[in-house]
């Protein structure tokens, strides 16, 4: 099992998920990041701006190392995210709880990706 801790040491995130209001766990994590100190990137192909920064469409979109990519999306779309960190050499990826399946297990262990899931960052960073 990795360990939360190896994750949470790295400096630079990107949160994957719905941040259509402050009730979504996508922005919930977004927020937190950030209040611990994180640099962090929201990614939502559909919003232009969340909590005040640029909401990507893509991880392809940042020009910045992305370090851990975290996941509230479901198991299908976390798939093509996983395959999209392989593309630009992303090695963490944190899928929050329903977030992650068998498929995407696989993936990341075929594929040599550190996958932490079903385990929710917002309680790892209470």
């Amino acid at each position: 099992m990795i360990n939360p801790s190896e994750f949470l040491a790295k400096e630079i995130f990107a949160v994957v998920g719905s941040f259509k209001n402050e009730t979504k766990y996508a922005y919930q994590i977004l927020k937190r990041l950030k209040k611990i100190g994180k640099k962090v990137y929201p990614i939502n192909s559909q919003m232009d701006f969340v909590d005040g920064e640029k909401c990507y469409a893509s991880l392809k979109e940042i020009n910045d190392r992305i370090e851990v990519v975290n996941l509230v999306t479901p198991p299908s779309v976390s798939l093509k995210i996983a395959q999209e960190c392989k593309e630009l050499k992303i090695n963490y990826i944190w899928a929050q709880p329903g977030a992650s399946d068998e498929k995407l297990i696989k993936y990341c262990e075929e594929n040599n990706i550190n996958l932490l899931h079903d385990i929710c960052i917002l309680i790892q960073t209470a």
